[in-house]
């Protein structure tokens, strides 16, 4: 009987042997593998359009799906970067203070000619446009007709441009053969009517009117040209004036653009609109347009990703995204402002050109002016394209966002008549 017992118990221990042999070790907890960080979106020139507007503008999240807007966050979280309901003024260097000037029909503003001065310094200064014009004529009270070519070389080194210095100078060659322009102060006055006349536009230049409710402003340019900062500082502008904007975060490329915009909207207290994970910028316009509705505001400012002139398919993205706005609201969008870094010279004239081919331009704002001595690029751009400039950035203040008007720009920059005559 006792062999049967110790049968037994040998046959229970082989069983609880192979029991655990076949469930193997317990996990240790070390051993868990990591979670993965997110993929890294594809550059932008490889990504193809998304889903039609109309119908992104309509899907509802499916179960599980990550919330509208989380993408941005999750993508700054990942960066190290501020989420857009954390980060604040001072993540992106906003000021607080915003322009004094209130009231609707106040859109606008006095003409701030010392401000405009301050932010043509460089440009006033002796190695800037300004200084070098004014040195050619060094006080002498009769000039010479060969001061014509000393002149072209000034406009040519300032960025003018040679189509428009030919335009320029070919008037006063003609004066100053017929000897009319016998004087320094006369050929002064000549080249400040013809700068005037030219950034006039045909009376075009200022800014854009309200034309529809809501109007509709899209901000197209290349990278690092400063278009979100430029709405934060005209949605700062228009919100002094009692108009009310809705912001539209369309550029789903950079997280840090839909925290910027964030910021100001919570600064200025306006409607911020961003896209759902994966959706196109243009469902992103459309949906901002709509919120308008709703909400009764008079302006959409919807920013765009900055994408280069030479790229086919990210300009056929920029159409796109016009068609989709029209679609929003009739005449959308009704201004279609062309965004350039004033520190990029010529060569902003060539990207302005490809631009004005793909899209319907209605305006320029010229950024970063006051960090350039350049100040007669403005000239050659406005020139060649016909455009007229709505605004001009000299500074990093909100107020430093200036309505551009032809007449106190030149004075600005080639000096009062009291400076031209004692040229």
């Amino acid at each position: 009987m006792t062999i049967v017992y110790i049968l037994i118990g040998v046959a229970a221990l082989i069983a609880i042997y192979f029991l655990f042999a076949r469930k193997g070790p317990a996990p240790r907890l070390e051993e868990e593998p990591e979670e993965q960080p997110l993929p890294k979106p594809a550059p932008r020139e490889e990504r193809e359009p998304g889903p039609e507007p109309e119908a992104a503008a309509k899907e509802a999240p499916a179960p599980g799906q990550t919330p509208a807007g989380a993408e941005p966050v999750r993508a700054a979280k990942a960066a190290g970067e501020p989420t857009p309901d954390e980060a604040t003024e001072e993540d992106f260097d906003i000021e607080v203070e915003a322009p004094a000037a209130r009231g609707r029909a106040a859109l606008a503003s006095k003409p701030d000619m010392e401000g405009l001065r301050r932010g043509l310094a460089k440009s006033r200064s002796e190695e800037g446009f300004f200084g070098k014009l004014r040195a050619l004529f060094g006080g002498k009270p009769e000039i010479e007709a060969e001061i014509a070519e000393d002149i072209e070389e000034v406009l040519l080194a300032s960025d003018v441009g040679v189509q428009t210095t030919e335009a320029i100078l070919g008037r006063v060659k003609d004066a100053l053969s017929k000897g009319d322009l016998v004087d320094s102060a006369k050929v002064w006055e000549a080249l400040r009517t013809e700068a005037t006349q030219i950034l006039s536009c045909d009376g075009r230049a200022g800014t854009f009117e309200l034309r529809a409710k809501p109007t509709v402003v899209l901000m197209v340019g290349v990278n690092g040209c400063g278009k979100t900062t430029t709405i934060g500082k005209l949605a700062t502008r228009l919100h002094a004036s009692g108009l009310t904007c809705v912001l539209a975060a369309g550029d789903t490329f950079r997280a840090a653009a839909v925290q910027q915009l964030v910021v100001w909207g919570k600064r200025i207290g306006c409607e911020v609109v961003s896209g759902k994970p994966g959706a196109d910028p243009a469902s992103v316009i459309f949906d901002s347009v709509k919120k308008a509705q709703e909400v009764d505001a008079d302006i959409v400012l919807a920013d765009t990703a900055g994408r280069l002139h030479t790229k086919a398919n990210l300009m056929n993205e920029m159409k796109k995204i016009a068609k989709t706005a029209g679609k929003a609201t009739e005449g959308a969008p009704h201004e279609t402002l062309l965004v350039i870094d004033a520190t990029n010279g010529q060569n902003a004239l060539a990207q302005a050109k490809e631009f004005q081919e793909a899209l319907d331009l209605t305006g320029i704002v010229l950024t970063k002016l006051d960090g350039t001595a350049k100040g007669g690029m403005i000239l050659g751009i406005s020139d060649a394209l016909n455009l007229p400039v709505r605004f001009v950035g000299l500074g990093e203040r909100p107020d430093d966002l200036h309505e551009f008007s032809a007449k106190d720009f030149v004075e600005a920059l080639l000096g009062k008549e009291s400076e031209a005559s004692a040229a």
